[in-house]
């Protein structure tokens, strides 16, 4: 999720210069840990994490980018809380003030329940192991044998996600103080979240919170209500309405090139930074407009010309083995490189050497307000402690449980390979949270393929695939959980809110999250063609995971003609447009794309890099309109066109579960010759 973390900042970074305005809040009673878990609380958490968890899905098995939701679940969660307490109070109730600490359990609950959704894998290791990703690849394609199939059920999905999602929660607890206090990571994510509900609980901000969410409420229904229109017209199949409308004609069309009037994607667009975007939209220009029209030239020579659309061994091979190799250049960059500035700032700090990067309450820190403040939050961030004996036991009893557990619903996955995986795992843990703490960057998902590779490897021909991609999700579970946790804990840290109420709450929300994310995607499941190539759902890193798995078992023998040359040259360009990006100075390396994000249209199309493009052009225009306005109310807008979108899947599945089709199609086509 590292599109995702990097989103947050760009939208989040304004609400830092308000600082010195949250720094003039008065002192205030601190409630005590229980006190900030309230039943209102766990309610609005459980139907915004729903809701998150459906918008979650529907990116995560269309394009699989997910921008943070972070701005719209702080904005959200104020809205319905004060909505709550000022209905009750309006009716004569007594009602307990909502306190900027349960603002922050709120939104660590939600965080934590939508982010199963994407670390649970329902978009990539889970679904790869389906019987329609297994034919998509092909029933006779060396590697993938029908054994290798696990089709999605409701309670082997749930029973998984409670044995696997608890570990990466006990895992790191010990080390929260030193890695919020002591190294004084900055956790720029979760620096950026804690401004903005400080800013909530102040009279300014509280003001601008309002018309924050009037604004997503405004976009939110034009969003929904547009999504309404286009269903009237999107008739049966999927070549119908304004999903495929020929926007920029309809040659180009057929290599993908159009505008789908899509809400989330241009919300994206809004959200995720110019950078992104835009490397997106090269990708596709790239893959789409250079790469895949000259290689179908030779269809007949490079691979033989009557192939199917969807067959690997041939135009369709190319895509996604050249996708794989640009996600693994870059990811393989990424981890050295945090790995390395792990060890050297570690090295500094234990030669006393204070490198880190240090949050601005602690540069500013000469001022004896400051220092108060500072004070303030080590004393309430120590004050309920989570005692040590409590993580460790913790940890080895789930780890013992779910290594009894996991063989029975992966066979192949013996259990002395998850009880290897869990005695590494917290060293990767760790890894993982500082890095995110210094960059903003998660790794989880190449953690994920790094034991994807490793198991798959070692398993062999006899259920390599499925024991892959498990102990893939295995390992994603607890580093993605670890670093979320580290995330909130420095949220909870500068909101002087309780360390124990962050870790209850997270469980709480994790606890949710294990059922909420597996029945939201059953809805998908259930009412859409969930991983058909030509749907809309095509379920994109189902069949790279996959692919990588049969990788890590076969080897690259089975490639089209020139494929691995191709692969191993996007593979090196990634590793060198990743590495010029950091050598070069920042009026430069602003301008290079990112390799990951280039890949995704690789695989699954250019439309929605139009939509996301139309989306980063919009802002550009707005900033320069009003930089003010832009910074106040983009993300606002993004969170309502992304939502209203995702509210709208509900009805449209039932719809679609009941058989319900919509009245007419709207189809293009060239006009008749004379």
């Amino acid at each position: 999720m590292g599109t995702e973390n990097n989103a947050n900042v760009e939208i989040s970074e304004p609400l830092l210069v308000e600082s010195e305005k949250i720094r003039d809040v008065e002192i205030e009673r601190i409630p005590e840990w229980k006190e900030q878990i309230t039943i209102r609380g766990l309610v609005v958490s459980a139907v915004m994490g729903g809701l998150f968890c459906i918008i979650t899905h529907k990116l995560n098995l269309t394009v699989g980018i997910i921008p943070s939701l972070n701005v719209a679940a702080g904005l959200l969660g104020f809205f319905f809380v004060k909505s709550w307490t000022g209905l009750l109070s309006k009716l004569g109730f007594s009602v307990q003030p909502f306190t900027r600490q349960e603002n922050t359990v709120i939104q660590t609950c939600v965080v934590a329940c939508y982010g199963l959704a994407f670390s649970g894998g329902f978009g990539s290791y889970l679904i790869a192991m389906d019987d329609r990703t297994y034919k998509l690849i092909g029933e006779d394609y060396p590697g993938n044998r029908a054994e290798d199939v696990k089709n999605p059920d409701l309670w082997w999905m749930i029973g998984f996600l409670f044995v696997v999602s608890f570990l990466g929660l006990f895992s790191l607890v010990p080390l929260r103080k030193v890695m919020v206090m002591d190294y004084k990571l900055t956790y720029p994510s979760g620096t950026a979240t804690a401004m903005l509900i400080n800013s909530f609980h102040t009279n300014s901000g509280a003001e601008l919170a309002g018309k924050q969410v009037s604004c997503l409420g405004k976009y939110l229904s034009i969003s929904l209500f547009w999504s309404c229109f286009k269903w009237f017209f999107s008739g049966i199949g999927d070549s119908c309405g304004f999903d495929n409308f020929p926007t920029l004609g309809l040659t180009l069309f057929k290599n993908t090139f159009y505008f789908d009037f899509s809400p989330t994607y241009v919300g994206c667009g809004l959200i995720c930074p110019h950078i992104v975007n835009c490397s997106v939209l090269l990708g596709a220009i790239i893959s789409w407009g250079v790469l895949w029209p000259y290689i179908s030239q030779h269809a007949g020579d490079w691979y033989p010309a009557d192939l199917g659309s969807n067959d690997f061994k041939g135009l369709y091979g190319y895509k996604v083995f050249i996708a794989i190799s640009l996600i693994l250049g870059d990811g393989l960059y990424n981890l050295i490189k945090i790995i390395s500035i792990t060890i050297r700032e570690l090295c500094n700090s234990s030669a006393k050497q204070k490198n880190l990067p240090i949050s601005n309450e602690a540069l500013d820190a000469e001022t004896s307000r400051l220092l108060m403040e500072q004070r303030k939050q080590d004393e309430v961030f120590l004050k309920d402690r989570i005692p040590s004996w409590v993580a460790v036991s913790g940890y080895v009893g789930l780890a013992a449980i779910s290594t009894a557990t996991i063989p029975n619903i992966f066979p192949p996955l013996k259990w002395y390979l998850v009880l290897c995986s869990y005695i590494i795992a917290p060293a990767l843990a760790f890894c993982n949270s500082y890095g995110t703490g210094l960059t903003d960057w998660s790794l989880a998902t190449t953690y994920g393929k790094i034991g994807l590779f490793i198991i798959a490897s070692l398993v062999g021909r006899n259920g390599g695939v499925v024991a892959g991609l498990a102990a893939c999700g295995v390992m994603m579970s607890i580093v993605s959980t670890a670093a979320d946790l580290m995330q909130d804990f420095k949220t909870g840290y500068l909101t002087l809110s309780s360390a124990k109420s962050m870790f209850v709450s997270q469980l709480i929300g994790t606890a949710m999250g294990c059922v909420i994310a597996p029945l939201t995607f059953w809805l998908f499941w259930t009412a859409f063609d969930v991983g058909s190539p030509d749907g809309p759902y095509k379920a994109p890193y189902a069949v790279i995971f996959r692919e990588m798995a049969i990788l890590g078992v076969e080897g690259f023998a089975e490639l089209p003609k020139h494929c691995l040359a191709l692969c191993c040259g996007f593979f090196v360009a990634a590793l060198v447009v990743n590495l010029l990006r950091d050598v070069t100075p920042t009026r430069i390396s602003q301008f290079i794309p990112i390799p990951m994000a280039m890949a995704v249209p690789f695989y699954i199309g250019a439309y929605f890099a139009i939509d996301m493009f139309v989306g980063t052009v919009i802002l550009y225009i707005w900033e320069r309109i009003n930089r003010k306005d832009a910074e106040d109310y983009a993300g606002a807008v993004a969170s309502g066109l992304i939502c209203g979108d995702g509210i709208w899947t509900i009805p449209s599945a039932i719809l679609s579960i009941f058989r319900i089709n919509p009245p007419i199609c709207m189809y293009f086509g060239p006009s008749a010759s004379s």
